[in-house]
C-alpha cells in the first residue's frame, strides 16, 4: 500500500519517523571506501565538517537546536541489523559475489557513529565529527540528511493537512513530468539513469516514492539508486563507486611535493587493490581534472570510466573523450558518469549530446528528491527550496584537508593551502559558476 505522506507528516511524531532509521540508509560508495580505510588506514584520524554553502539562509534559524541533537543522537544508537548484514554479505554488487569481506562484515556488526560536536555561530550550525577515519567517514551522508530533513519539517510544521496533500500532490505531478520527459528520451536511444539524493532529500519517505516512480516510469533505463538502504528493500542495484574525501585525505598525509602530486593515484592504486570491472571509476576533478589528465599514468585511461563532478557536463566528457582519444583508447568503450547538479533539462542535453559517442550514464541528485519549488500551497517557496549543504573532511592526523575543484566556488580548505596547492597542480580548465543543487 502506497505511504499517505501528508497524513505522516501531519501527523508526525520522532518515535514514528526519525530522519535515519538504519545505518544502511546512506549512499553505496561510503560502505565501499570504508572497507579501503578500514583495510588500509584504520589507525589514520580524520575530521570531517558539515557546512552551508548557502549562507542567506540562516540554518540555525530555521532548525531547532534540539530536534537537531535529538536526531544526531538517535542516530548513534543505530546499528548494523543481523538480516542487513546477510543481504551485503550475500548479495551481487557491480556482478561481484562477496566483494565485502567476512571481516569486515564482522567488524560493521558492531559499528557505531562516533560522538560529535555541535555549535552556533553567525546563524549556522557547525557540526564537526573526529576521530578514526573509519567511523567518522560514516557520518557525511546521515548528517546531512538530518539538516535537510529537519529544514523541510519545520517549513511544513504550520501546513493543514489539507494543504500537506496539495504540496505533495503537486510535488508528485512535476516529478512525474520529468519522468516522462526521460522516458521519451529513452525512447531515442539508450539511458541509464540512477538515484543519486539520499543527502539533500526532502525526507526518507519522500525519497522511496521518488525511486518508486522511477522504477514505475523508466523500467529499466532506471539502473539502481546509490541508497543502499532503498535498494534493499526496492530489489534495486546500489550504486556508487568512490569520493572526494580519499585524494582530499591521502594529499593532506602527503609527506612532500611528490607524494602530493601522486595522491590521487595512490588512491586509484589501493582501490584496484581490492575492486575491479565497473567499480573502477576515476573521480579526476579533486585538485582539478586538466591537472589530473595531464599527470595520468598511462594505466588509468584503462578503468572503465569516469565520473566528472564539478565542470559543466558537455564539456567534461568532451575533455575526457579526447584524452581517452590521445591515449589511444575508444571512448564508446568508456563510461562518463554525471552527477553534479543534474535536473531534466541538463539530463537531456547531455544524453543527445553524448550518446553513441561515450557511454553516458546520469546520477540524478537533488532535483530529484527535493525539487519543491512551486509547490507550496501559501506561494512562499523559500523554505522548501533545496540548498548547498555539504559535510567535507577539513583535517586528516592534524593536517589541514584541501579540495580545489573545476569550479573555484567549491574549493575548502585554507587559503593558504589552497595557494599550495595551485601552484602545485596549477589552475588549467578551472572555471567559476554557481553552486548548484
Amino acid at each position: 500500500m502506497a505511504t499517505d505522506l501528508a497524513t505522516r507528516v501531519y501527523d508526525h511524531a520522532f518515535h514514528i519517523d526519525p530522519v535515519v532509521r538504519t545505518l544502511l540508509d546512506t549512499d553505496f560508495y561510503k560502505l565501499l571506501m570504508l572497507q579501503l580505510i578500514w583495510k588500509e588506514h584504520r589507525s589514520r584520524r580524520v575530521t570531517f565538517a558539515l557546512f552551508n554553502r548557502t549562507r542567506e539562509v540562516r540554518l540555525a534559524d530555521e532548525i531547532d537546536e534540539g530536534e537537531l541533537r535529538a536526531q544526531l543522537d538517535h542516530a548513534r544508537t543505530l546499528r548494523f541489523q543481523p538480516r542487513e548484514s546477510i543481504w551485503l554479505a550475500g548479495n551481487t554488487f557491480y556482478g561481484t559475489k562477496q566483494i565485502f569481506e567476512p571481516a569486515f562484515l564482522e567488524w560493521l556488526a558492531g559499528f557505531r557513529l562516533p560522538d560529535y560536536g555541535l555549535v552556533r555561530r553567525d546563524g549556522q550550525f557547525e557540526i564537526r565529527f573526529e576521530g578514526p577515519w573509519c567511523e567518522t567517514t560514516m557520518w557525511e551522508i546521515p548528517a546531512l540528511a538530518i539538516v535537510n530533513e529537519l529544514r523541510a519539517r519545520r517549513a511544513m510544521a504550520g501546513m493543514s493537512r489539507f494543504e500537506l496533500d496539495v504540496l505533495y500532490a503537486r510535488a508528485k505531478a512535476k516529478l512525474w513530468a520529468k519522468v516522462e520527459r526521460l522516458r521519451a528520451l529513452g525512447a531515442e536511444g539508450p539511458l541509464r539513469i540512477s538515484d543519486f539524493g539520499t543527502r539533500r532529500r526532502h525526507g526518507f519517505l519522500w525519497h522511496r516514492w521518488c525511486v518508486e516512480a522511477m522504477q514505475e516510469g523508466l523500467g529499466p533505463s532506471f539502473i539502481g539508486t546509490s541508497n543502499v538502504k532503498h535498494a534493499m528493500d526496492t530489489g534495486l542495484e546500489a550504486i556508487g563507486t568512490n569520493a572526494h574525501e580519499l585524494p582530499m585525505v591521502y594529499a593532506a598525509v602527503a609527506r612532500d611535493d611528490e607524494a602530493l602530486a601522486d595522491a590521487p593515484y595512490a588512491v586509484l592504486r589501493d582501490w584496484a587493490k581490492i575492486y575491479g570491472g565497473n567499480l573502477l571509476v576515476v573521480l579526476p576533478d579533486c585538485f582539478g581534472t586538466t591537472a589530473f589528465l595531464s599527470r595520468a599514468p598511462d594505466w588509468v585511461a584503462d578503468w572503465r570510466g569516469a565520473r566528472p563532478d564539478s565542470k559543466e557536463p558537455v564539456a567534461a566528457a568532451e575533455e575526457l573523450i579526447a584524452w581517452w582519444r590521445a591515449k589511444g583508447r575508444d571512448p564508446r568503450e568508456k563510461l562518463v558518469v554525471l552527477s553534479d547538479g543534474m535536473d531534466v533539462d541538463g539530463i537531456e542535453a547531455a544524453v543527445r549530446a553524448l550518446r553513441g559517442r561515450v557511454g553516458v550514464s546520469v546520477g540524478w541528485g537533488t532535483n530529484l528528491t527535493n525539487d519543491f519549488r512551486g509547490c507550496s500551497p501559501s506561494g512562499d517557496n523559500r523554505a522548501l527550496a533545496p540548498i548547498s549543504v555539504v559535510c567535507k573532511v577539513v583535517e586528516a592526523d592534524g593536517r589541514p584537508a584541501v579540495k580545489l575543484s573545476d569550479n573555484p566556488n567549491k574549493a575548502s580548505g585554507p587559503p593558504a593551502e589552497i595557494a599550495r596547492y595551485r601552484r602545485l597542480f596549477g589552475a588549467a580548465g578551472a572555471q567559476a559558476q554557481p553552486l548548484l543543487v
